[in-house]
């Protein structure tokens, strides 16, 4: 009886903040098949969660802490839209989803949202206000559709939500929100290491490393303009030996032949299995055609144009300039649906790609000095 009091004074708090315009959605219960899941993993809707976004990868994590006080992923969730580039938000209107620690409180959910339903990941958070970053409205929600949010399929925004909401109702007061470029291998950062955004996102991996180390969050603060991460001194110390050992593998890794790259997103991606399903082999020499049904089941999906071909890898030289002038021209090329052929697309062709914003030649010149 007492979670049915508090349950319900959840609701009511959130519709307090939402105004008169009512629905139910947000009161959907979490599908069966999820419960049984959770119960193959010896998980309740009660426990405590955590999620975990990857932008290069399109996909959100939720973790359930158990009784002994360690989180085990409960389901990976495919991302249907993102906006923007790898990288952190640093301004209002720059269409960036946010990287860093956040907290997403009862008062953060939105069950009148005109996404479907949405929670607000609490951006700017103390490190982006160190920075002066502004921005408003980041949020996770429903419909394919964002402007510097992570957006979900409508089914998969309601079971999420519900997930939140019975943790809520359980007595959690916020749980961690941690978005990543990417997934923290030294893979990637061999890849990305002559990105600007390096030192920070190796500065998110250290609360990144304490998590997988202990499967608990790290507790989080800001000095000096960085994140600065704490918690069991064990773990502590096991995270700063990782650091030296996937340090270790990243220098070997650039020393074996890994190609330094950089990710140009035409304006953010989405999970494969999405594109896949809208564009087939679009960007290898197949048609642009979206799949009228498809887009009918995704609904309102926000520049549809710009995530057809995916991102554009581009290898770098070590003073981070492109590797060979023909490398966005060949991005034209996929774009416009023709097999790509290197150095066959001309300047105008490149500039005329994207009539809704900067072509992938001048994304290009901007992130480059072109």
């Amino acid at each position: 009886m007492k979670r049915i009091v508090l349950a319900a004074g959840l609701v009511l708090a959130l519709a307090a903040c939402q105004g008169e315009n009512m629905s139910t959605r947000h009161l959907a219960p979490i599908p069966p098949a999820t419960m049984a899941l959770m119960a193959s993993k010896g998980m309740s809707q009660n426990d405590p969660i955590l999620m975990r976004a990857f932008k290069k990868e399109s996909e959100i994590e939720v973790w359930k802490r158990g009784s002994n006080g360690r989180y085990a992923l409960l389901k990976t969730y495919p991302m249907c839209r993102w906006s923007g580039q790898l990288g952190p938000k640093t301004r209002e209107g720059d269409r960036q989803a946010p990287e860093g620690f956040y907290t997403v409180t009862p008062s953060q959910m939105n069950p009148n949202s005109q996404l479907y339903l949405s929670f607000n990941l609490g951006y700017p958070n103390e490190y982006d206000r160190a920075y002066g970053r502004t921005g408003s409205h980041l949020m996770v929600h429903g419909s394919c559709s964002s402007q510097g949010c992570f957006a979900m399929t409508d089914e998969a925004i309601s079971e999420v939500y519900a997930l939140a909401r019975e943790a809520f109702a359980s007595g959690q007061r916020g749980f961690q929100f941690q978005s990543y470029p990417f997934r923290m291998t030294a893979e990637n950062l061999a890849r990305h290491r002559l990105d600007p955004n390096i030192a920070f996102w190796r500065n998110l991996k250290e609360g990144s490393d304490y998590f997988e180390i202990a499967k608990d969050e790290p507790r989080v603060s800001v000095a000096n303009q960085q994140y600065a991460f704490s918690g069991d001194a064990s773990v502590m110390a096991a995270v700063a030996q990782k650091r030296q050992t996937d340090d270790q593998q990243v220098t070997a890794l650039a020393a074996n032949g890994v190609q330094p790259v950089k990710l140009v997103y035409a304006d953010g991606g989405q999970h494969e299995s999405f594109r896949q399903a809208l564009y087939g082999d679009a960007g290898q020499g197949g048609s642009l055609a979206v799949d009228a049904s498809a887009r009918k089941r995704l609904g309102d999906i926000s520049r549809p144009e710009a995530l057809a071909a995916g991102p554009q890898e581009v290898v770098l030289t070590a003073n981070r300039k492109p590797r060979g002038a023909s490398a966005p021209m060949a991005y034209a090329s996929q774009r416009s649906g023709a097999a790509p052929q290197a150095g066959t697309a001309s300047e105008p062709a490149a500039q005329a790609v994207d009539s809704q914003g900067p072509s992938v030649f001048g994304r290009m010149r901007s992130f480059f000095g072109g």
